[in-house]
């Protein structure tokens, strides 16, 4: 269930940008969680990404538990 949060979380970044496609989180996802590999820890990875830790928030959304 925890990867469904980032994936949630994660794609909720490109809904804030405007765009599914839109270039800046694209890069960002790809610096930070893509290409990373194991140089940092995970969180800290996913954190660069999006700029503050997941919350569960999107996924609640997406399930139709939340508004």
């Amino acid at each position: 269930m925890w990867a469904e949060v980032l994936d949630a979380d994660g794609f909720d970044a490109f809904i804030e940008a405007g765009d599914i496609f839109a270039k800046e989180p694209a890069q960002k996802l790809y610096e930070h969680i893509y290409s990373a590999g194991n140089r940092q820890d995970p969180m800290q990875a996913y954190i660069a990404f999006r700029g503050r830790e997941p919350t569960v928030t999107p996924l609640l959304t997406k399930r139709g538990l939340s508004v």
